[in-house]
């Protein structure tokens, strides 16, 4: 499959959100979250329906394929795993945290972001204690 834009992987993920929290997602709550017209909304419902990834029919809530439900939750996980390593790591507030995880979670190599991941693992769940976050914390603020 072709590579996606930023704007298309952002709309996977937002309507993977809406889905989570309200069941479904629709075009005007797409819009609405994303701050963007309902045309620019439905262009790249099209875009993702014609890549497979979604099925969107006007005036009808959008459901994900197979493939599509799969790629939106991989790009959620990323983006809540990059947030984590900001906050719970780098002691960033959670809103300047959200905000760059999700320009870094599109540039990021896969390999970068396996290592980030498995070193915020080690750290926040690993029972070797053998980096003192709460210390780096406590020393590094600005």
């Amino acid at each position: 499959m072709d590579e996606l834009t930023k704007s298309l992987e952002d709309y996977l993920e937002m309507i993977l959100m809406l889905q989570k929290e309200h069941g479904s997602a629709r075009v005007t709550d797409i819009a609405k979250r994303l701050n963007v017209k309902k045309p620019a909304v439905t262009n790249a419902l099209k875009i993702l329906s014609d890549k497979g990834l979604v099925e969107y029919f006007p005036y009808k809530e959008v459901q994900f394929t197979r493939k599509g439900k799969e790629l939106a939750e991989n790009l959620l996980d990323k983006h809540k795993i990059i947030t984590r390593f900001f906050t719970d790591v780098l002691d960033i507030e959670f809103s300047v945290a959200e905000d760059d995880a999700c320009k870094v979670e599109h540039v990021i190599s896969e390999g970068t972001f396996n290592r980030l991941e498995a070193f915020l693992k080690f750290v926040l769940e690993s029972d070797k204690n053998c980096i003192d976050i709460e210390k780096f914390k406590k020393e590094c603020k600005n």
